[in-house]
């Protein structure tokens, strides 16, 4: 099974007739892609009415990625409004509580920083996040080289099937320790996220530039880039994950949509409001 779908459901303005509204957009969305990632929760321990509000506002086949919030990933500076990391997870979790009872979690992806990178340190803070968050299905996305490096991949990768990780697998720019390559290898067998971030070398490491966040992601997939990702997504299959989920970030431009629309398409793949299609894909077995 594969499914496709957008970072949020905000950006997207081929997605929505003029004046949609903001209240609006999400139940648009959910005709189009079966899934979403969730940003506002990096941002904020969101309360429960605002998931119970997003599960009313889409079908029962929808289901939701959950960014975990920031201090649970070492973002954050400064003191946190927690009382140490028990009582910020215990918050977490009960805030999404809603997602979880509803079956319409499809993982919570902790997407940890540059600077965390390949250390005992980091390893032991990952076992503690699993302690934390229990038998929840979490999806782990490095943004550091170095755990992807020829003498540390082997090791990464069986960490991750043993303590039970959905592997991130990410597309992105190659422009030194703060971007990872692409990395075809299911970690977990019930699920696999593949993450496009798009290919744009230049604005990808900018952080001190005053508009990072906006070009960062503004890239446009072209077909012979996307038809490369059939391919890699048939070697994913291969190696034994039940579902591949793929997830376009490449929002800066408004060029996620448009891509998810073409690679729902390379598949055989109908984005309506339809749960995800059932499929041989590589044969495309009607």
């Amino acid at each position: 099974m594969i499914s496709i779908g957008l970072t949020g459901w905000g950006e997207h303005p081929d997605l929505y007739p003029p004046g949609t509204s903001a209240r609006q957009k999400l139940t648009m969305y959910a005709k189009h892609f079966p899934v979403v990632e969730v940003d506002s929760s990096f941002y904020a321990i969101l309360n429960q009415d605002t998931y119970r509000r997003w599960l009313s506002e889409t079908p029962p086949h929808f289901s939701f990625i959950l960014k975990a919030y920031q201090g649970m990933t070492g973002h954050t500076r400064g003191k946190s409004p927690y009382d140490g990391p028990g009582e910020m997870f215990r918050a977490y979790l009960d805030s999404i509580s809603p997602v979880i009872e509803a079956g319409r979690l499809k993982a919570i992806m902790f997407q940890f920083p540059p600077w965390f990178d390949c250390t005992s340190e980091h390893v032991r803070q990952l076992r503690a996040v699993k302690r934390w968050m229990g038998n929840l299905p979490l999806a782990l996305e490095f943004r550091h080289q170095s755990w992807f490096t020829p003498d540390t991949k082997e090791g990464t990768l069986s960490f991750m099937r043993k303590e039970g990780w959905i592997h991130i697998v990410c597309d992105e720019p190659q422009v030194g320790q703060g971007s990872v390559p692409t990395v075809l290898e299911p970690t977990n067998p019930d699920l696999t996220i593949v993450r496009l971030h798009g290919r744009n070398a230049e604005g990808w490491s900018q952080g001190s530039a005053p508009n990072w966040r906006e070009i960062r992601n503004l890239y446009r997939y072209n077909t012979e880039e996307l038809l490369e990702w059939r391919d890699n997504l048939a070697v994913l299959e291969s190696r034994g994950t039940k579902e591949i989920c793929m997830i376009l970030n490449n929002n800066s431009g408004g060029d996620a949509a448009s891509n998810a629309k073409e690679m729902s398409g390379i598949l055989g793949m109908a984005a309506v409001d339809l749960p995800p299609k059932q499929l041989d894909l590589f044969g495309l077995d009607e």
